[in-house]
């Protein structure tokens, strides 16, 4: 089957094949994913990052050949946000954006060119420290929640700990009961420490939220927008309403 990938710095990946389809998830620029079924206006796609399916619209893609989808470098943009230029035109890059279309700041994908300027993170090269995932996970602060983003532009909760872990070289699943599968179960709250994950249940028991701890009583997770609260045995407790908004179900430990 053939590959493609976006020529936009963020694609939807919609449910149905419309507009109006809710967005599941997205390709982020850089991203590859295998065409699965071809439609009018768009197609249906695989993501090779992490297996996700989901509808695009054929105007924001290019196809690309085998081996540039399964290029094996990791490389990502270091840079918040960092203008790129695409054909000689602005386009805004997110941060943590695959890069290994580029060498040395030039990419030609098709018709397409690119000009990167900005700083190559290598996540081969990164430690899973309290350092790194602190500020990692900082840069997305304040970002809007957006049920299926994966960006700065716009992220949900499953969205943010995937995108912190990939730049510490860990593959994190998309949803937050899949990414519960994982890991190692940390026995007590009082135990966990930076770059532990916390999922959370609803009433019917079903893992419906992640979020990343920073020590062992704060949290940083995706709800309105991206925010540090304080948690306890029970759950999330909102920093500026002091409501509790979330339940407790786990913490997952990924690495030790």
């Amino acid at each position: 089957m053939p590959f493609i990938t976006p020529i936009v710095p963020v694609m939807p990946m919609r449910l149905e094949a419309s507009h109006k389809s809710e967005m599941v998830s997205q390709l982020l620029f850089g991203e590859s994913a295998e065409i699965i079924e071809t439609g009018m206006d768009f197609m249906k796609v695989y993501s090779l990052y992490d297996q996700y399916t989901g509808w695009i619209q054929k105007s924001q893609l290019i196809e690309i050949s085998e081996a540039e989808a399964f290029n094996g470098s990791e490389l990502l943009n270091g840079d918040v946000l960092r203008a790129i230029t695409c054909n000689d035109t602005i386009m805004q890059l997110s941060f943590g954006s695959p890069l290994h279309f580029f060498d040395h700041g030039h990419a030609k994908i098709g018709p397409f060119e690119f000009q990167y300027e900005g700083k190559f993170w290598n996540p081969a090269e990164a430690q899973f420290n309290e350092a790194t995932l602190k500020w990692v996970s900082q840069q997305f602060l304040n970002t809007a929640y957006l049920w299926g983003g994966r960006s700065i532009f716009g992220i949900d909760c499953s969205g943010l700990t995937q995108q912190i872990f990939r730049f510490v070289g860990i593959k994190l699943p998309r949803d937050a009961y899949q990414q519960a599968e994982m890991g190692e179960v940390v026995g007590f709250l009082q135990e966990s420490k930076c770059g532990d994950l916390a999922f959370f249940d609803n009433s019917e028991g079903k893992i419906t939220h992640v979020g990343m701890m920073l020590d062992n009583a704060r949290v940083i997770h995706a709800s309105g927008k991206v925010r540090i609260d304080s948690i306890d045995n029970m759950g999330i407790i909102n920093a500026e309403t002091g409501q509790r908004t979330h339940q407790l179900r786990i913490v997952k430990r990924y690495k030790s």
